[in-house]
């Protein structure tokens, strides 16, 4: 039974690893990704859905949910103002369905 308890455990907390919580951070030493944003949809490794529920956050999906808390974060980004420095470039979208990679 207790084997059960801890199986049953561990498949439910598979949900919340997926989710993308994201904390922008000051420093880009600190960060795991250097996100710049584009204009332009074409250019985008990534198109994003901002949500403002922690509950709507999917990773597989692109919608992420803005942290203020690191500890809460399951990725670090750091926003670059140039292009040849990001290792993501990413289009925001105002649509939760055109969320995805481009």
């Amino acid at each position: 039974m207790r084997i059960f308890v801890i199986i049953l455990m561990i498949l439910l907390g598979i949900n919340f690893i997926e989710a993308e919580i994201v904390y922008k951070t000051p420093y880009k030493s600190e960060a795991d990704k250097i996100v710049y944003i584009t204009q332009y949809k074409s250019e985008a490794n990534k198109i994003i859905y901002k949500t403002q529920y922690k509950s709507e956050a999917r990773e597989k999906e692109n919608i992420w949910y803005m942290t203020t808390y690191k500890s809460e974060a399951g990725m670090k980004i750091f926003y670059t103002k140039y292009k040849s420095e990001a290792n993501l470039i990413i289009y925001y979208t105002s649509y939760k369905s055109e969320a995805g990679h481009y």
